[in-house]
């Protein structure tokens, strides 16, 4: 019997349009891995946030130095297809979820920054009902004051935790957290508007919109002011027509 190794070096290094994404056997499994490895960064790549990098090198130097780069949008899944790697999407709110289910089922610490106030308190009491035995060390909100910010850090440099959410945008969230990684174990990702959707004052969109690769839609009707972000859409997938990264 072949044996499978689900550790965070289980997996290809691949690129779209230049920018880094693995193809992992179990993301879930990778992304656990790094835990024992002393952690790591993990980065949830999608179309945006690809064209985003090939103009902001500050981003794309996170991407290229992140532990783990998932596929999380359709987008990167099709691109990687043309080049004839089958890897299937890896939503980023679906693997924190996970993370956050290991975490509580095998002690690990955990720490959330970023979100409105808001989304912060009905987070931590919806996480109560959901993950009794979570050992929460922080759950902070990311609209702090600059002094604020410097405590905040600080107290996560004193705790050290085993696993950190952040959910304060992209590039922010890659960028403070590869800042703060440097210092500090632990797994870290950032999650973009998980927490929005986690605490129920967003709604994710209905699995049938993700089959038809019409999520944006979806977000883009609650929340009409992203529409100029989609319009790099066609220029992704116009990118990818163009690009010589395709199978031979």
């Amino acid at each position: 019997m072949e044996i499978i190794s689900t550790g965070p070096r289980d997996r290809r290094r691949c690129h779209v349009l230049g920018v880094p994404v693995d193809a992992c056997r179990d993301v879930a499994a990778s992304a656990i891995g790094l835990h024992g490895e002393g952690g790591g960064q993990i980065v949830t790549l999608n179309a945006e946030m690809t064209m985003r990098a090939r103009q902001d090198s500050d981003l794309g130097d996170v991407i290229a130095q992140a532990d783990l780069v998932v596929p999380d949008g359709a987008g990167v899944v099709w691109a990687l297809g043309r080049q004839g790697v089958r890897v299937r999407r890896s939503p980023g709110i679906e693997l924190a979820w996970s993370l956050l289910g290991y975490a509580e089922a095998h002690n690990w610490s955990v720490a959330l920054v970023g979100g409105s106030p808001k989304v912060m308190e009905r987070l931590k009491t919806k996480l109560e009902q959901s993950h009794p035995n979570l050992e929460l060390q922080m759950a902070e909100d990311g609209f702090q004051s600059p002094d604020a910010w410097q405590a905040l850090e600080s107290r996560l440099r004193s705790l050290r935790p085993d696993l950190v959410l952040v959910a304060l945008g992209v590039p922010r969230q890659e960028l403070w957290a590869k800042t703060m990684r440097q210092s500090l174990p632990g797994v870290w990702m950032g999650v973009g508007g998980s927490f929005d959707v986690w605490s129920g004052v967003k709604q994710r969109a209905p699995e049938w919109t993700s089959r038809l690769q019409l999520e944006w839609l979806f977000r883009l009707l609650q929340d009409p002011s992203r529409w100029r972000r989609y319009l790099v859409l066609p220029q992704f997938a116009w990118a990818v027509l163009k690009s010589s990264d395709r199978k031979r």
